[in-house]
């Protein structure tokens, strides 16, 4: 059993445990349920921003412990006076030590959008998301199929959400790529082997369709990497373990984000 399968055993069990304790109409009663969320795709192709989704994690199944100890209130408020364009919260405990709570904090003090990243794969985490302040999901096109996919996803948009579909290679490209995808992210880590190669969201990007955000998923470490998935073609950002290690990752996000409009304007420049 691979470690997708391991997450997607842990998360039934979890959801229907979840959905005992927090019935779906006792989530339509929260606060953030009635709130109208915020377009993740439209921050992303603002131009007057970065283009980065900044993320709030305190460990991985690839990297292990990250940032154990951190306050989701300073660090979500950071990274947005930084110019991020929008946050991502992991939602998983188990694996990446995050939590509902955490989503809700970040909602609380942030006017942006916030993508509730986690492992989608029933429609109660869908009502979950819209309940705790999310405004977009993830969906992982290695966990679940299209036919899943696009359930959850109409359910979604039936919420007022939007999402971000996620594939990584040719052949999840191939079965799960559809308009209801509102943003496509291609992910340049292998979820099964945990290998990362930026060259494989070079290889997919042009495959997608011109008028669709297209965001690059994983191994972005610097400012360079972050140009030259730009130049590919890539609207959209997705980093977090290289701001989470630093011991203030808004400031980490901030230095981050100046060099890259940096390098753009020197390009530009010449």
């Amino acid at each position: 059993m691979n470690i997708l399968q391991q997450i997607a055993e842990y998360k039934k069990a979890e959801v229907i445990e979840r959905q005992k304790l927090f019935p779906v109409e006792f989530l339509k009663q929260k606060l953030y349920y009635k709130s109208k969320p915020v377009s993740l795709k439209s921050y992303v192709m603002d131009e007057t921003k970065t283009g980065i989704i900044a993320e709030i994690k305190r460990k991985s199944p690839s990297e292990g412990k990250i940032n154990a100890h951190i306050s989701v209130e300073e660090v979500s408020i950071g990274y947005m006076q930084s110019g991020a364009s929008a946050l991502s919260v992991l939602t998983d405990e188990p694996s990446f030590g995050g939590s509902l709570k955490d989503l809700e904090v970040a909602r609380k003090y942030n006017y942006c959008p916030i993508l509730r990243k986690d492992f989608m794969l029933d429609p109660y985490q869908v009502y979950e998301a819209k309940a705790h302040g999310a405004d977009a999901i993830l969906l992982i096109a290695s966990m679940i199929d299209k036919s899943l996919c696009q359930d959850l996803a109409s359910l979604a948009h039936e919420l007022g959400m939007e999402v971000l579909l996620e594939v990584h290679n040719q052949e999840e490209l191939d079965s799960h790529y559809g308009n209801y995808a509102d943003l496509v992210g291609i992910n340049s880590r292998d979820l099964k082997s945990f290998n990362t190669d930026l060259t494989i969201a070079e290889a997919l990007v042009n495959q997608l369709a011109s008028d669709v955000p297209k965001i690059a998923e994983s191994g972005l470490k610097t400012p360079e990497d972050v140009v030259k998935m730009k130049k590919a073609g890539f609207d959209g950002f997705l980093i977090g373990t290289s701001f989470m290690k630093s011991s203030e990752p808004g400031k980490a996000c901030q230095r981050f984000s100046q060099q890259v409009k940096n390098m753009m304007a020197d390009k530009i420049g010449k």
